[in-house]
């Protein structure tokens, strides 16, 4: 199976100061026990470095590139280094951040090498992920009413297959990949979001509800097909979640009037962000979400920006 690369989202886009680039992939083994989130970034959003350059004055976003890998289950590890522009490489369909890669391969497949060193322990992440999509959907959606951000559904429906050496696992199950792009960090534009994948048999279901600093509130909400046809839909109302335990972020879900959604398990509990395996109810139908909650304001904390270096080193050299 070959596809071309949709419009636009190419590892080679220009992205201004203050401005940021990543791309998103994701799985869920077929038995549930195992998933990973690999996210590369340029301008990192996360960033505490690139932020204290910006207050400086201009400052390039390849100079603050990462890619980050967080292995869930048994054997989990996470790892996000950050590094300059003199070990970022990239074109349309190659993307190179020191020893790590991701590539597209002529039959239409995401190829990611791996291999880097968690923090603050340094545990080795050496693997290789394989992601096949059945059809990439070339939509983009506008975030905020300036359009000043942007995301793209590129690859929903996915096949994924993971195989790390360091720690040692395998396995394979259902995957995803999108991108956002923007002309400066989100804090700017969002007080927060909630977003959320849920693979079916035929579709993926997203849900992605931000509160924005301007314009209200926006939700989408999207039933995309195996074939990348892309249907929107009239969400239902957004339900709480508990927070997170540890940190107390707050959480939600859209989900039916009558049905209460479930946590089935917290993957990641941040200050700022939260990443959880999900149960609601969509339209009459129960979906098990890989589930994200980023919450801006606690992310530009002082205190936490202070924190964030013990877990987001940057490679000097």
């Amino acid at each position: 199976m070959s596809f071309a690369l949709p419009d636009g989202p190419d590892f080679s886009e220009a992205i201004p100061s203050g401005g940021y680039l990543w791309w998103y992939l994701d799985g869920i083994s077929n038995d549930g026990r195992h998933g990973i989130t690999l996210i590369a970034f340029v301008g990192s959003v996360f960033s505490p470095y690139y932020r204290r350059a910006l207050a400086r004055g201009v400052a390039d976003p390849e100079d603050h590139v990462a890619i980050n890998v967080a292995l869930y289950g048994p054997g989990g590890r996470w790892c996000m280094t950050e590094r300059g522009k003199r070990q970022l490489s990239r074109s349309a369909r190659r993307f190179r951040v020191g020893p790590s890669r991701l590539a597209w391969t002529e039959d239409g497949r995401l190829e990611a090498s791996i291999d880097e060193r968690a923090a603050p322990l340094p545990f080795a992440l050496r693997g290789a992920v394989r992601l096949t999509p059945t059809a990439l959907t070339g939509a983009s959606f506008a975030l905020d009413e300036a359009g000043l951000h942007h995301w793209r559904p590129i690859a929903p429906t996915c096949r994924i297959e993971v195989a790390f050496d360091d720690p040692k696992l395998a396995w394979s199950g259902s995957g995803y990949l999108d991108s956002n792009r923007g002309a400066r960090l989100p804090e700017h534009d969002f007080e927060r979001w909630d977003w959320s994948r849920a693979p079916a048999r035929d579709r993926t279901t997203i849900l992605y509800d931000m509160d924005r600093r301007a314009g209200g509130r926006k939700v989408l909400a999207l039933a995309i097909g195996a074939d990348g046809s892309v249907v929107e839909f009239s969400p239902p109302p957004r339900r709480p979640l508990p927070p997170g335990r540890l940190w107390r972020a707050g959480r939600s879900v859209q989900a039916d009037a009558d049905f209460q959604p479930l946590v089935i398990e917290t993957f990641e509990d941040t200050p700022f962000y939260a990443r959880s395996l999900v149960q609601t109810r969509v339209r009459g139908e129960t979906l098990t979400c890989f589930h994200e909650s980023l919450m801006l304001d606690r992310l530009t904390n002082p205190i936490v920006q202070r924190m964030l270096p013990f877990r987001m080193p940057r490679w000097t050299r």
